[in-house]
């Protein structure tokens, strides 16, 4: 209902870049560029200033988006609190899920709550904790399943899950005879991690430390930013690696990579992340609340 005008140019204001905006806006880039010329026009004023790599917003832009926030959020809430009339929970939600989450357990979840609610459509965003938890922030999604303890003032967060990490290697490397594996022991092996600002790689960071070994110690050899690519490594042979139990049954049941557990073990919490001051509409809630519902008999 909002000018659609305004839409396009609060996305490419919390993105700055006109490709972002388009890929999430579903529009190709020269209609992206129309629209906030279209805006700019109307306003007889530059909302952002352009160079060949980047954008930024002028004054009047910031200004703008000031309020294009204020009316983006007025005309969401009013939309749905008139759906709301209806008794229906039906419209668009917006779920962002880090990897591991999004490939292991919202497959099945989204499908139980479509079928539930035949009438939601849920468009699924698939990227590390620190993307999913911005993207939360700005309002690009309305919420997040994320496999670290959330650190972002704006949100609120709430476990609803619990996840076991252990350590993997290939059938031949020593460690698969051990019974369990020490954060002291897995210090002196050549390590395969994931990259900065996964969720996995905090957690995991966090346990070193905790049991006195500074991550900076470890024998990393790659650092990689895919689940898929780490048990690739694991399985040639250049290393070992800490990822969640639940993205490698297929490879133990293959004999390709062998799981040991911890010593102490590693249990980390998964969290829902929702803007703390966003309206939180009818259908927003009623999937906080079957996500909670759902996931909660594997809390241990």
């Amino acid at each position: 209902m909002a000018d659609r005008r305004l839409q396009v140019f609060y996305t490419v204001a919390k993105q700055l870049s006109f490709t972002k905006a388009a890929e999430l806006l579903y529009m190709t880039q020269p209609a992206v560029t129309f629209q906030v010329k279209q805006l700019e026009e109307h306003f007889n004023t530059r909302l952002f200033e352009r160079s060949h790599s980047k954008i930024s917003l002028t004054p009047a832009g910031e200004l703008a988006l000031q309020y294009a926030e204020k009316i983006l959020a007025l005309t969401n809430e009013m939309e749905t609190r008139l759906g709301e009339l209806t008794g229906q929970v039906s419209g668009t939600l917006m779920v962002g899920a880090s990897t591991t989450i999004a490939e292991y357990m919202l497959p099945r979840l989204l499908g139980d709550f479509k079928n539930r609610y035949p009438h939601v459509h849920c468009r699924l965003t698939v990227a590390n904790s620190e993307t999913i938890e911005s993207k939360v922030a700005d309002h690009t999604l309305d919420v997040g399943l994320i496999e670290a303890p959330s650190h972002h003032p704006q949100l609120a967060a709430e476990v609803c899950s619990e996840d076991e990490l252990v350590a993997i290697c290939a059938p031949g490397h020593a460690m698969a005879a051990q019974a369990a594996v020490t954060p002291q022991q897995l210090a002196e092996l050549p390590y395969v991690s994931r990259e900065d600002g996964s969720g996995t790689r905090e957690v995991v960071d966090e346990y070193f430390r905790a049991n006195g070994i500074h991550p900076d110690d470890l024998h990393i050899v790659m650092e990689l930013g895919s689940r898929e690519a780490i048990k690739g490594a694991v399985e040639a042979g250049l290393g070992i690696a800490i990822v969640s139990r639940a993205t490698i049954a297929k490879e133990l049941k293959l004999g390709g990579l062998v799981a040991v557990p911890l010593d102490p073990p590693l249990h980390r919490p998964l969290s829902m992340v929702y803007a703390k001051e966003k309206f939180r509409s009818r259908l927003l809630q009623t999937f906080l609340d079957f996500v909670k519902v759902s996931l909660r008999p594997q809390v241990g």
